[in-house]
């Protein structure tokens, strides 16, 4: 399996110098009989490695259980409450700016974790340099550029997109079943207060019948492309 963690020395980051950091944030949820529990850290992982590749990045080890409340009704999910998250993310910030580090890029994997942007507006409200990526136009970029069939909101969990970037960066991941495993249910407006459950049976909501590893390569390249202007942003102010 490739890394999800890093594998840089201490010789290795002060040759590169970085000055902004990139903090990947997954969860421990379930994502259908046919991606593991940590398939959301492996995707921000995934994303994070490309970026560091592209670009001079200190790529900090994933965040790997978040909020993941809406899934609790299926067995392995994990959560932590939005307020210890956001003591991590800061902590965090904290600790890599104490060591020279100019900003922190949160990577986020998992959808659930809705206070990440307000960590990160108040964050910079406060003086700090933060950014949260993928943006939903990031996100919508790296469909069309990769020619995903589904949009973002049919497509919430488990489908096309998250089981084509697992078969491109760990197919080891992705047990047989997916092919038939496509579940849409795009009314969901009740969605926050009965949870996943109330909405599919199986943890699907998506057609990850339509990924594939090409399409998985093409999400990371365009997604690495679109991250210039987040680190320009955050060098120039």
């Amino acid at each position: 399996m490739n890394h999800l963690l890093p594998t840089a020395t201490t010789s290795d980051e002060k040759a590169r110098d970085a000055k902004c950091a990139v903090l990947p944030l997954g969860s421990f949820e379930q994502h259908g009989d046919y991606l593991p529990l940590i398939t959301d850290t492996v995707v921000a992982s995934a994303i994070s490695r490309e970026l560091s590749n592209a670009y001079p990045l200190l790529q900090l080890p994933p965040v790997t259980i978040s909020c993941s409340h809406e899934h609790s009704a299926w067995h392995g999910t994990v959560s932590i409450s939005p307020n210890t998250l956001h003591s991590m993310v800061n902590d965090i910030y904290l600790s890599i700016a104490s060591s020279g580090l100019t900003s922190l890029v949160v990577l986020n994997g998992h959808g659930g974790n809705y206070v990440l942007g307000n960590i990160v507006q108040e964050g910079n409200a406060h003086g700090k340099r933060m950014a949260l990526f993928p943006s939903r136009e990031d996100w919508m970029d790296a469909r069309q550029s990769a020619g995903l069939v589904t949009s973002s909101h049919e497509d919430m969990h488990a489908g096309e997109l998250e089981t084509s970037i697992l078969l491109n960066a760990s197919p080891e991941l992705v047990r047989d079943g997916y092919s038939a495993a496509d579940w849409v249910a795009d009314d969901r407006r009740l969605l926050l207060t009965t949870g996943m459950g109330k909405y599919t049976r199986s943890g699907v909501m998506g057609r990850p019948s339509l990924a594939s590893a090409d399409k998985g390569k093409a999400l990371l390249a365009s997604l690495a492309a679109s991250f210039a202007s987040v680190l320009e942003t955050l060098q120039t102010g």
